[in-house]
């Protein structure tokens, strides 16, 4: 029963410290300043919820740092929003990884051919609810939004540690290694720009992105490869301006194990919708049988999951009434957010792998920003 009080002075920040009209501040928008405002609101005891990312560069992740130690301290609460926990895919690749006669174990890959690649393909020109979505001009200002190293690769981090090392704290200083990182421009002209902004104007703090053709780059393109505990991972993001007509945003996503691979494929060939397969290392009848088996088990929980044989293996098929969509998963993890507010369960591997995530980005960050 959502009650609007809205206030747009100048002063709102000052103004929400000082009046403490509630306990929970959520934070959602242009990332300048988020860090800044998330260590202040813990500091003034609120508990925060934060979109991603929390942290766009190494200074806000010495100030994320901070604000933890003093949540802590000071019995509050601090969690970030990640949505794609709860798209159904990625929950079944999770759910079928930990099935060792079926998944085997993890492999610890290489760097050039890591156990886990996850890969996502994003356009700045996209319908939202049938219509085209319009863009805030601060959007295209890393300084403000974040590079494509720490914005939307902070989605693909955090599962790679959700699905590989589930229900497990990881230690940022021991366990993550970056072994390479890159990033690269996106050129959109200044009649795009207008197009997705609504603005003839290009704003003057994008005036140094832009060429003498009225060109701006968009440092919207970020690739790094690490290990974590140990096994090689890979995560890429790639922004384009608007995709090809009839198709959309892409996801890959596979976890290489030693009976079998688990990919999620978003291309042309499923529509443009995520699918999960089951690729065995060794095809046999006996791996059809426990396939068989544990599809059986998963879809106690899942109820309506079933197998669909290929060539290569398997099609995870999956009921509609799974497939909720970006938005539903707000509130999924808002109501996980609830409730560990109210009962003071979050798990104890949340707030390190919160830290190992964007130490993770920042670091990669840092390296590509060398390059």
């Amino acid at each position: 029963n959502w009650q609007e009080k809205v206030y747009t002075g100048k002063d709102f920040f000052k103004k929400m410290i000082a009046e403490k009209q509630g306990n929970v501040v959520v934070l959602a928008g242009n990332n300048r300043l988020k860090t800044s405002y998330i260590l202040e609101a813990i500091q003034n005891g609120y508990n925060v919820f934060a979109d991603k990312p929390m942290v766009i560069n190494q200074t806000g992740f010495n100030q994320l740092k901070k604000a933890f130690t003093i949540a802590k301290q000071k019995n509050v609460q601090l969690y970030d929003i990640m949505t794609e926990r709860y798209e159904i895919t990625t929950i079944l690749q999770r759910a079928f990884s930990l099935q060792p006669e079926v998944f085997g174990q993890l492999e610890k890959g290489t760097l050039n051919d890591p156990a886990v690649t996850k890969e996502s393909v994003h356009h700045f020109y996209k319908y939202v609810s049938g219509s085209v979505l319009t863009r805030p001009s601060w959007f295209f200002d890393v300084a403000q939004e974040g590079d494509g190293i720490v914005d939307v690769t902070t989605h693909l981090v955090d599962l790679v540690q959700w699905e590989c090392f589930p229900n497990t704290a990881i230690n940022y200083q021991k366990d993550i290694t970056i072994n390479n990182a890159k990033s690269w421009n996106t050129t959109i002209t200044k009649d795009q720009f207008s197009e997705l902004t609504k603005l003839k104007d290009i704003p003057t703090y994008l005036k140094p992105n832009t060429n003498a053709k009225n060109e701006i780059s968009v440092l919207s393109n970020g690739e790094f490869n690490y290990t974590i505990k140990g096994v090689h991972a890979k995560v890429s993001v790639i922004w384009n301006y608007k995709a090809p007509e009839g198709t959309g945003d892409t996801h890959y996503s596979i976890m290489c194990g030693t009976k079998a691979n688990l990919i999620i494929r978003q291309g042309a060939e499923q529509q443009y919708k995520p699918t999960l397969y089951i690729e065995p290392i060794v095809a046999s009848v006996d791996f059809d049988k426990i396939a068989q088996q544990i599809i059986t088990l998963i879809s106690n929980q899942y109820k309506g999951v079933s197998l669909k044989k290929n060539e290569k293996g398997y099609e995870v098929l999956i009921p509609e009434s799974f497939k909720e969509g970006h938005e539903s998963h707000f509130a999924r993890v808002t109501e996980k957010y609830l409730d560990y507010l109210l009962n003071h369960n979050m798990p104890s591997w949340e707030v390190p792998n919160m830290l190992a995530k964007y130490y993770t980005t920042t670091q990669a960050q840092k390296m590509a920003a060398k390059k």
